[in-house]
């Protein structure tokens, strides 16, 4: 008792409480997308629809565009939501398509303010935003922590995804690198002093590669196409991700790489002309023969 008194009272142990956290809000700015406080304009009108997953959310999207033609849902990775990540694209929808962007369980405006660090059950919040108009099924597009999720999803709902798009996806366990630092920001008392929105993202990110191997024997059975957008420079996700799942997505009827040379991880601020221009010819052949090919920024090979 005395010994803990005294160190109670000591200032290194009070220092490292208040040092602690923010070193780790520095560590997770190095691979974090950003959150925003948007709700709607002109452009752009927010609504919400219940998901029935864990003991059920409201779970918060952005939506622009045709109401009547054919779905696209974005999904943002960690931490991060709709407007911080995808205003940009649903502010410029082509004719015929509708463009959604969600705000992940744990962020944004979706209720409650609690995360699901399982992919399933990510998934599973998507299945409410899944529709079928003229034919057209809904084609998903998730970056970073999002790849995985869109993964799941196609896995999980086959008759309701069209396709997807995996941009800078972390889909291979062996990649994952959780820091010693992440492990004490989740224990108490440290993780009460992070704000919500890291440790929700700090434990979605501890729990990813035990995730990820539950889902690596299942991308084989997704069957709709894929397309991926990856830069050679992303030193958050590495490009080495691709080869993975071009190893493992043995069942995808069309399976494209676009291999952006000298890109960061940072697309849908970057390479906005890229990811629509992937979306759209997506939509263009969602039939044809399993395809495996290597596209650069203005370049096929």
């Amino acid at each position: 008792m005395p010994r803990l008194k005294k160190i109670l009272k000591s200032f290194k142990f009070w220092a490292t409480l208040v040092i602690l956290p923010l070193a780790l809000v520095g560590c997770a700015g190095i691979f974090m997308d950003f959150e925003s406080e948007f709700v709607s304009d002109e452009f752009v009108v927010r609504e919400t629809v219940f998901a029935n997953v864990g003991e059920g959310i409201e779970l918060s999207y952005l939506r622009a565009g045709d109401p009547n033609g054919q779905r696209v849902v974005f999904v943002h990775g960690t931490p991060g939501d709709a407007g911080g990540n995808w205003y940009n694209m649903l502010k410029n929808v082509p004719a015929g398509f509708e463009f959604v962007a969600i705000d992940r369980p744990g962020f944004g405006f979706t209720k409650p303010k609690k995360q699901l660090v399982a992919l399933d059950d990510q998934a599973a919040a998507l299945a409410p935003l899944l529709v079928t108009r003229d034919g057209k099924k809904t084609i998903l597009a998730g970056h970073s922590l999002g790849g995985p999720i869109v993964a799941a999803a196609a896995v999980n709902y086959p008759e309701k995804v069209a396709g997807i798009l995996v941009l800078a996806g972390a889909l291979d366990p062996e990649l994952e690198d959780v820091l010693f630092i992440q492990y004490v920001g989740n224990i108490p008392p440290i993780s009460w002093l992070l704000p919500a929105v890291m440790r929700h993202s700090n434990r979605e990110l501890i729990a990813l590669e035990d995730e990820l191997r539950l889902l690596e024997p299942k991308l084989a059975s997704i069957t709709q196409p894929v397309t991926i957008v990856h830069g050679t420079e992303d030193k958050l996700v590495p490009y080495e991700n691709v080869p993975f799942m071009q190893r493992t997505m043995t069942g995808t009827g069309k399976l494209e790489v676009v291999r952006i040379e000298g890109m960061n991880h940072f697309l849908q601020w970057r390479q906005q002309d890229i990811i629509m221009n992937a979306v759209l010819d997506m939509a263009r052949s969602m039939n044809g023969g399993r395809v495996i090919a290597q596209t650069g920024m203005a370049t096929t090979k």
